[in-house]
């Protein structure tokens, strides 16, 4: 592929990725649940001219400008409007000049679940935590975009999930500290369904250093995944929902480490504590226009199954060392600090996650702990 073939298709895709999301959004229809009043569809890029047999296609024309104005939005419905009266029905397929073909649709697959038609991103999915939560989304009923940045772990990942979602789960790297790399990786999971209701922002790293040590060019590696990661998602999942007008979930994993640092913890926990007040931030910001942004704090989990943590990886040998315990003796500790005595699981936070998801209660900028009890850091 050329270069400038790769400019004209990530310019398509850019452009698909500010009009699909409004479509989206005016082709739902009212659910009838107060806390989630929108049942949505999928849409679809099709290659190829429209289906035989089928009704005719809904043509519309490409966006020029800002996709977010009121009458942007007010066209596009006219035009769906007219459709329907013509036709009797909303349309099945939708042709935008120059872009291609949106083939209009629910998911049979995921039927009377409650994540049904919707679309998640998770950001560091191919972890212990991410992958616990995609796998929980996925049985759910959702559309999952897994984005990570080491690809060789994200395509284990989908590999491994796929054969049970059958097109519902896609891998996409994403570095969120590049803005173009996060802007790229949403565009692509709009482009492959057509816009976004839940964003996970759940990447993360840490390291081990007492604050006498610690280097500054090391703390601004924190910073700059765990802060501005955290911002450039939050900032481009807000676009996305925004432009749908159908509302939508935002969950943050954050830690037990913001309300209860730890000695030796003092750039993962400062830098965690930022992107849990961006979070809270979000929800403030975000509210009025039906967005809800959550924190789900867990304690230390050690794998996922075979798999195995990424951050504990990075930062259990030298609690082992301090310890003078092994691995399994690590995990001991850890479960027997808390007043449940609990070992905290990938399940236990993709639960958390869940309950936002599926708006149990009607709650924004709330945090749940996963940590089996731990009184210092209950949320104040």
């Amino acid at each position: 592929m050329t270069a400038k073939k790769m400019r004209a298709d990530r310019g398509t895709t850019k452009d698909m990725a500010r009009l699909t999301p409004v479509l989206r959004g005016l082709l739902a229809s009212p659910s009838g649940n107060e806390d989630d009043p929108f049942d949505r569809v999928i849409l679809t890029a099709r290659t190829g001219r429209p289906a035989a047999g089928a009704k005719p296609t809904l043509k519309i024309d490409p966006p020029e400008g800002d996709v977010t104005s009121d009458e942007f939005h007010a066209s596009l419905r006219g035009a769906i409007e007219r459709y329907q009266k013509s036709h009797g029905t909303r349309p099945a397929q939708i042709t935008v000049p120059g872009l291609g073909l949106l083939q209009v649709g629910k998911s049979a697959a995921a039927a009377n679940r409650r994540l049904r038609n919707k679309v998640a991103l998770v950001t560091g999915a191919a972890g212990a935590i991410g992958a616990g939560i995609c796998r929980a989304l996925l049985e759910g009923g959702c559309h999952v975009a897994a984005t990570d940045i080491v690809q060789d772990n994200l395509d284990g990942l989908v590999n491994e999930l796929k054969a049970g979602a059958k097109g519902r789960i896609i891998g996409l790297r994403m570095d969120v500290t590049d803005r173009e790399s996060v802007a790229e990786a949403f565009a692509r999971a709009i482009g492959e369904w057509g816009g976004i209701d839940l964003v996970v922002v759940n990447a993360g790293i840490a390291m081990v250093c007492p604050l006498l040590e610690m280097d500054p060019e090391a703390f601004r590696r924190l910073e700059q995944v765990n802060v501005e990661g955290t911002l450039l998602t939050l900032a481009e999942a807000g676009r996305c929902m925004k432009r749908q007008r159908t509302g939508g979930d935002i969950v943050l994993v954050s830690t037990k480490n913001v309300f209860a640092p730890g000695a030796q913890f003092g750039a993962y926990s400062a830098t965690k504590a930022a992107s849990h007040q961006l979070a809270r931030i979000a929800s403030l910001e975000f509210a009025p226009f039906g967005v809800r942004v959550n924190m789900v704090a867990p304690d230390a989990v050690f794998s996922d199954g075979s798999r195995k943590s990424g951050l504990w990886a990075e930062v259990g040998p030298s609690r082992m060392k301090a310890r003078g315990l092994d691995e399994k003796g690590l995990e001991e500790y850890y479960r027997g600090r808390n007043l449940l005595k609990a070992r905290v699981t990938a399940t236990h936070v993709a639960n958390a996650v869940l309950f936002f998801a599926t708006r149990q209660t009607p709650t924004t900028g709330a945090t749940i702990p996963v940590d089996g009890g731990l009184p210092d850091a209950t949320p104040r």
